[in-house]
Parts: C-alpha cells; structure tokens; sequence
C-alpha cells in the first residue's frame, strides 16, 4: 500500500464537451474544482496525471458496440454539419446534447478512470481522482443518457476484473441520482458489488424495483438531512462491503445531494462527504490495500461542488 499518495487525473479535452448555454453540466464545474484546489494548497499534495485516451476494446467491456459506433457516427456527422454551417449540437436525449468535442471527451474521461486503475492498482498511488467530465454512471450497456456518454466507473470496474484478474470489485455511489447505468453493467455479476444511495422518487425514476442480489440500492425521500444519510450507510453499506471483503474500491463522487445544489432535494454538506470519504477509505484500508479509484459525477452549483471535492480529496490525500 503507497500510504500518501494520491493521483489526479484529468484532461483538457474534458472541457471542450459542452451541451450549450445554460446546462447545468458544464465546463465551468472543472474549473471550479481546479481553483478550489489551487487556491487552498489541495492541488500541491496530488500527484497530477493527464488522461490517456480508453481503447475501444476496454470501453466494449461495459458498452455495446453498436451503441459505441452510433456515439462516434454521431461525433463525426455533426463536425461535417458544422464545416457546412450546420449546428454546434445534436441532441441525444432531452437533457444531453453531443458537440464537436464530446466523443474525445468521452474517451478521455473513461481513460482516466482506467489509467488511474492502472496506477493504483501498480502501487504507484493509493488512490485517485478523476476530475472528468462527461460524467458516467447514467450510460447503460446500450444507451446515453442523463448527461452520460459511456461509463467511467462500470467501464474501469470491468477492466479490473479483466485485466488484473480480481474477484471482488465495489462500487460506491453517492450521486443524488440512482447508478441507473452502472447498475445495468453490473447487475447480476457476483465479482461485484455496487452500494448506492439516492433521492427518491426522482431522476432517473428507478433503483427501488427488485435489484439484483449484488446491488445494495438504499432509495431516500427529499430532504433527507446528512447525519440521517451517515446512519443509514453505517447500518447498510458497511457491513456489507466488510462481508464483500473488495480488492478496489471505485466511486461515483456525485457532490449534487449538497443541500445547496438545487439540482435535488437531499441535505448533505461537504462535511458529510468527507465523512462517507472517510468510511470508504476505511474499508479500502481494510481490505483493498488502500485502492480507491473516484470518478466525478453530478454536482452544478459551482462553490458548493468546489467545496465538496475538495473536502473528499482531503480525505482520500490524508490532510
């Protein structure tokens, strides 16, 4: 275990998706991350990594083809519309549009997750965070949706199985809104275990509906307060992550369940994201040799996200 160190993976190419004027999801969040982490020294305790590209081959591990070809066909048509003075956005679903950049994008935030897999996994670091962004754990085997292209988490946890051979993979997911996609690429695979927790009933409207044996789906109602969210992961996700024993532990870090983020209704603060950092850090400790992988989800109130981030890389970084 490298007690200390942790990575950051990121890539310009993540700023350059863009859904246009006024989406929530937007590069603006990366900057604010980026600033936070400048400007209270966070940023100088982190080994910083730019995100390769993913391989096709390791994105098909947890996508369909078909739906990745329609993803680059996309790409490629709208750039030819564009030189011809077309428009700078096709729509994908109604709240996630595609531009010029968004298929690099794309293969740059799965990248990261990957090369950050890679690194934890070498021992090089401990742990990581992939500061991405399209987001991903709305992407199913066959489907964009919810501001998601592929997804970063399942695609990295499909990939540790593989590549290294493991048999026990966690996935952590706080996001305001249910893992639909993740849930979908793993349901039913006993090498994994995803663990979430989420407002409900809400976006995406599922997860409280006969979850398979390895999905540990915890639906909350609005306005459900931090200290209320900390019982129930305590008497939930931990045990079952202890009786799971994980060799890596990866994380959809969705900061939009801040009680100032009006993209949901929940009420936590960024001290209770380093709270939930902490009791993942522990289990990773435990039984991981220390490996966290965390990848950057929902959150699109720009000081609020800032803030969040930087209290969860605190924890990941020991400060």
């Amino acid at each position: 275990m490298t007690v200390g160190k942790t990575g950051y993976f990121s890539h310009r190419e993540c700023w350059k998706h863009e859904m246009g004027p006024g989406h929530p999801e937007c590069p603006e969040r990366l900057d604010a991350i980026e600033d936070r982490l400048l400007v209270t020294g966070v940023s100088d305790a982190l080994e910083r990594y730019e995100a390769p590209e993913a391989s096709l081959a390791d994105i098909e591990l947890a996508h369909d083809r078909m739906h990745v070809a329609a993803l680059r066909g996309l790409t490629d048509r709208l750039v030819e519309e564009q030189l011809a003075g077309g428009p700078a956005h096709t729509q994908v679903d109604p709240d996630t549009l595609i531009n010029a950049h968004t298929w690099s994008a794309s293969l740059r935030a799965a990248g990261a997750a990957l090369a950050a897999t890679d690194a934890v996994m070498a021992g090089e670091l401990e742990n990581a965070f992939c500061c991405v962004r399209p987001p991903g754990h709305h992407a199913t085997r066959s489907k964009a949706m919810g501001f998601c292209f592929f997804n970063n988490v399942a695609i990295a946890a499909k990939y540790a199985l593989q590549r290294y051979n493991l048999q026990r993979v966690a996935v952590v997911d706080f996001d305001v809104h249910h893992g639909n996609g993740t849930e979908d690429i793993l349901s039913n695979d006993p090498r994994a275990l995803m663990v979430g927790i989420f407002q409900h009933p809400f976006y995406p409207y599922s997860g409280d509906q006969n979850p398979a044996p390895n999905m540990l789906n915890v639906p909350v109602p609005a306005y459900t307060r931090g200290m209320d969210i900390r019982e129930i992961i305590e008497m939930t996700w931990i045990p079952r992550l202890e009786a799971f024993q994980p060799e890596i532990i990866f994380v959809s870090a969705g900061f939009d369940g801040h009680r100032e983020d009006d993209m949901g209704q929940l009420g936590l603060t960024e001290q209770d994201f380093a709270w939930i950092t902490h009791r993942v850090k522990d289990i990773a400790r435990r039984f991981s040799q220390g490996r966290i992988v965390s990848c950057l989800e929902g959150g699109y109130v720009m000081s609020a996200l800032a803030r969040s981030v930087e209290a969860h890389v605190r924890v990941l970084a020991d400060l």
